[in-house]
């Protein structure tokens, strides 16, 4: 496709927005009626008060009305014509010369159409004559006097009107594909950050069950039992994990569920020696949080924590509701944030999620802790599934008026 032809193909309408160029519609139709109509009154008015102008011979009083009305209906017979000519103008392949010389003898032709057919009308319907002869039909006169350019006026304000009228629709069938086609981005951009999502989730389950399955390899010498304490663990964290896999968001109490299940299988492994206190404000458990957003920070304090210490590992998990915000962090008492590194899949997981989900709305931190240690801290927006059901509500509410 040339650039002639991709330009013109940028400015055809396509499917309804073609159809409503190209068909004139029942409100357009009465809209031009009404007008000719108008134009009728004032022309037969313009008549009536001037009768010694010249034109017409005197006649009936319902002469200038009749012709006034038959010109009108005329013009409304043909003003559709002269919006197809228009409209080829605008939409024409070929080029502006050949469009412009359309434009023009279709002008003229419309025209002297106009004229003649109005002179025979006045000959031999109303038999009035023109500037007080005898009623005389002679169409070669239109044509050599050029008295066809009064109709040549009137051609030009119809052709103004179409144009007018075809730029309206081809500007509302732009809008409307702008808005089709913001639509489609913004579907498309959320299944591109679902995928993403996913494919975050993806990383972060086997990275879990590697360190775990390590873990419980650890202790299968010397502690048989709890070995298998740990694995009756790991498969309920596993059937919580596939179950709650289509969700990207749950609530605070369901994550810290999750979390707990973990770090029984971290108490079997460091055999009584790992510490876990856990401070909720009761309000914070209602809320949203991403799926998983804990266990890799928590599985971070362990493995770049505690797991360095020597005597016992100490873990702190709070949550919290601060103006409007939800803030969730994980401590530790280990060696500091040296031994924690910041591009681990786990850390490097957990903002790449908070930031699909939240945009800037989010903040995620890993800071020494004080009096020794790492802190992780996540803030988040506030909100619970029933935020999200009445904004469901009020969104099909608006729809609908």
């Amino acid at each position: 496709m040339d650039l002639t032809q991709t330009r013109t193909a940028q400015v055809q309408p396509t499917g309804e927005a073609a159809d409503e160029t190209a068909r004139l519609g029942r409100g357009e139709l009465l809209a031009i009626t009404l007008f000719w109509l108008f134009m009728a009154l004032l022309t037969a008015a313009n008549r009536l008060l001037e009768p010694r102008r010249p034109g017409l011979a005197p006649g009936l009083p319902t002469g200038p009305m009749a012709m006034a009305l038959t010109e009108s209906l005329l013009w409304l017979l043909v003003t559709p014509l002269v919006f197809g000519i228009s409209r080829r103008f605008i939409s024409g392949q070929r080029n502006r010369a050949a469009r412009i010389a359309l434009l023009f003898l279709g002008g003229i032709g419309v025209s002297v159409f106009v004229d003649v057919a109005l002179d025979a009308i006045r000959v031999y319907v109303f038999h009035l004559g023109f500037r007080g002869r005898p009623p005389e039909f002679d169409p070669w006169r239109s044509v050599s006097r050029l008295f066809f350019l009064r109709e040549m006026v009137v051609y030009s304000g119809i052709v103004a009107a179409g144009l007018a009228r075809d730029y309206f629709w081809r500007y509302r069938a732009r809008q409307q594909e702008a808005v089709r086609l913001q639509a489609e981005t913004a579907r498309l951009q959320a299944q591109l950050a679902e995928a993403r999502l996913a494919t975050l989730r993806t990383q972060i389950d086997p990275h879990f069950l590697f360190n775990t399955l390590n873990a419980v390899s650890a202790l299968v010498e010397r502690d048989p039992r709890g070995v298998r304490r740990m694995i009756a663990r790991l498969s309920e964290l596993l059937r919580h994990s596939l179950e709650g896999a289509d969700e990207a968001e749950v609530t605070l109490a369901q994550e810290l569920d999750f979390v707990d299940k973990y770090l029984e299988i971290m108490r079997i492994r460091f055999q009584g020696s790992l510490e876990v206190e856990t401070r909720v404000d009761d309000l914070a458990r209602d809320a949203l949080v991403p799926n998983l957003v804990l266990q890799p920070l928590v599985e971070n304090a362990v493995k770049h924590g505690v797991s360095r210490l020597r005597g016992a590992g100490r873990i702190e998990i709070g949550a919290s509701i601060d103006d409007g915000r939800v803030v969730l962090r994980v401590r530790d008492n280990g060696p500091g944030l040296a031994a924690a590194p910041q591009d681990g899949v786990g850390v490097r997981n957990t903002r790449e999620r908070l930031r699909q989900l939240y945009g800037d709305a989010q903040s995620f931190a890993l800071r020494p802790a004080e009096g020794g240690g790492t802190e992780a801290e996540v803030t988040l927006p506030f909100h619970t599934r029933g935020d999200l059901h009445a904004r469901g509500v009020r969104a099909t509410a608006g729809a609908a008026g």
